[in-house]
């Protein structure tokens, strides 16, 4: 189990083996994600597996390795990013290139300078804290997307 939650938390080791910051990875993975992800509503259903899935693993990952928030991990990254270009897919957003762009670019300035509320949650213990701050970030993005773009 403890290899299965490795693998997951970081995305098949993605995390752990690129360069780039971790979070701007597990980001674009979201992306991938997101376009794989088949329309509401298993799209949605996919979405509440993908977070609790999160929940568990990035936790489990993290009291593995005794760190809060292990900067490999980024399965929190992707869950993040897949709900924000979803609410503005939901909202009514054509999603072409652009739009996924903006998406991306409003998760990760939302991830990176965590307004409040979404610094405050990020103190929830475990797998809840890993998670909650990007899905929050995500959620804000969407909705922020889906105002700004929707019908475009």
């Amino acid at each position: 189990m403890r290899q299965l939650a490795r693998f997951l938390a970081t995305v098949g080791y993605l995390g752990e083996v690129l360069p780039a910051p971790g979070t701007t990875a597990g980001s674009l993975a979201g992306v991938g994600v997101f376009l794989l992800t088949p329309k509401a509503p298993w799209g949605v259903l996919l979405g509440v597996v993908l977070t609790g899935a999160a929940v568990v693993f990035c936790g489990l990952e993290a009291a593995r390795r005794g760190v809060r928030d292990p900067g490999p991990v980024v399965l929190d990254e992707v869950v993040g990013q897949w709900w924000a270009l979803s609410l503005m897919a939901w909202g009514g957003v054509a999603m072409r290139p652009w739009a996924l762009a903006a998406g991306f670019a409003l998760f990760r300035l939302l991830d990176v300078l965590k307004p409040p509320p979404i610094r405050q949650v990020e103190r929830l213990p475990g797998g809840y804290g890993i998670v909650a701050d990007d899905l929050l970030a995500g959620l804000v993005a969407g909705f922020l997307g889906a105002l700004a773009f929707g019908g475009a």
